[in-house]
């Protein structure tokens, strides 16, 4: 194990601070129920053209900044962190904020030294292990060697980050990263879980396809708010409506949720309890963001397996899908941060090789353990 202490940054607004969610409650006491003022319906940090608008002028203001409230269990949460890690607040405020919020910062979380508050925009520059933010651009920029994107309403049209759901999520990732996590090693003989994680057209869907070909191996049905495809059998997800997927999500009925191509993906967890309670093994495409949330939840019983395959290939198997422009390229931009999840996982096959040849070497391992 080893003695490295970890080093750790932690973006303020909309981690531990509400910050979207508080401006557009605002609103919403001035202007009324106005759809744009959904959470949901917030893409991304900068100007949307409606009425939403008005919460930047709000992220200015020191009453504002002065008054954000804590998200539950954030003071917990860094309390935790601090237990094996040294944290960094990494935070971006006007200048007439900056006093108000280095002193809520100091007074909500002491167990981070105020010498730990770093305020300015150049997150780009400051040379940490791992950095949790809900920003894309700091995320793309940042020189951290484990840049965690926290998933929010706005940042899920980025496939393939290294991204968490949760406090909780983040801790186990960051136990894993710093080797400091005090797990077993995978056991999967009384059932449990194989994620698939990796790029785009890698082979995760003919891996999965070929090791329930046996019958010790089944896929859990996923809900999706993808269309179904021509030809594709009904039963190959559970197809729902975007708006039917977040209600199920808002209340509870997924315990990891990602997003690929626009599309909303969901597991529940009363689809894969059945299976590992059987004695089986549950098989998953997924990406490392609800491999986390699964590990988290059924540690030792889950096992990690990262896909991988000549560049060429991926490129060219994302070239030729139906999908958007707009789709593709964010898949191939995503690569070089998918690459490195590899290193979170307990096993690697290669699918040059063949699926065959991949779930022969899965079997194996599961064999030996």
């Amino acid at each position: 194990m080893r003695k490295y202490r970890l080093r750790i940054g932690l973006d303020v607004d909309d981690i531990l601070y509400e910050c979207n969610s508080y401006a557009l409650k605002l609103l919403k006491e001035e202007y009324g129920d106005d759809p744009a003022l959904d959470i949901n319906n917030i893409k991304n940090w900068g100007r949307q053209g409606d009425i939403s608008d008005g919460r930047i002028a709000l992220f200015s203001s020191p009453d504002f900044v002065a008054s954000q409230p804590l998200y539950p269990g954030a003071r917990k949460f860094v309390k935790e962190l601090c237990k094996i890690a040294d944290v960094f607040f990494i935070t971006a405020v006007p200048l007439d904020c900056m006093t108000i919020r280095a002193k809520r910062l100091a007074e909500d979380f002491p167990d981070v030294p105020a010498g730990n508050i770093i305020l300015g925009t150049r997150k780009d520059v400051v040379n940490i292990d791992i950095l949790l933010d809900d920003g894309v651009h700091n995320i793309s920029s940042s020189q951290a060697s484990y840049p965690v994107l926290m998933r929010r309403p706005w940042n899920t049209d980025l496939s393939g980050l290294l991204s968490v759901n949760s406090y909780d999520d983040f801790i186990h990732l960051a136990k894993m990263i710093g080797n400091s996590f005090v797990g077993k090693t995978p056991d999967l003989k009384n059932g449990g879980v194989i994620c698939l994680v990796g790029p785009s057209g890698t082979g995760k869907t003919e891996i999965a396809a070929e090791l329930t070909k046996d019958a010790r191996f089944e896929k859990p049905l996923t809900t999706t708010t993808r269309p179904r495809q021509p030809g594709e059998p009904a039963d190959a997800y559970r197809f729902v409506t975007a708006a039917q997927f977040l209600k199920e999500k808002e209340a509870g009925e997924f315990i990891e949720t990602t997003v690929y191509g626009k599309h909303f993906f969901g597991t529940s967890e009363k689809h894969i309890k059945p299976i590992i309670d059987g004695g089986r093994i549950a098989v998953i495409p997924i990406d490392i963001c609800g491999a986390v949330t699964l590990k988290n939840l059924y540690g030792s019983r889950v096992m990690l397996v990262f896909t991988e395959r000549n560049r060429r290939d991926i490129y060219l198997n994302i070239m030729h899908r139906k999908s958007s422009d707009d789709d593709k390229v964010s898949r191939m931009l995503s690569l070089d941060f998918e690459f490195r999840n590899i290193e979170l996982c307990d096993l690697a096959v290669n699918y040059d090789e063949g699926a065959e040849a991949c779930v022969e070497k899965i079997k194996n391992v599961l064999q030996n353990r």
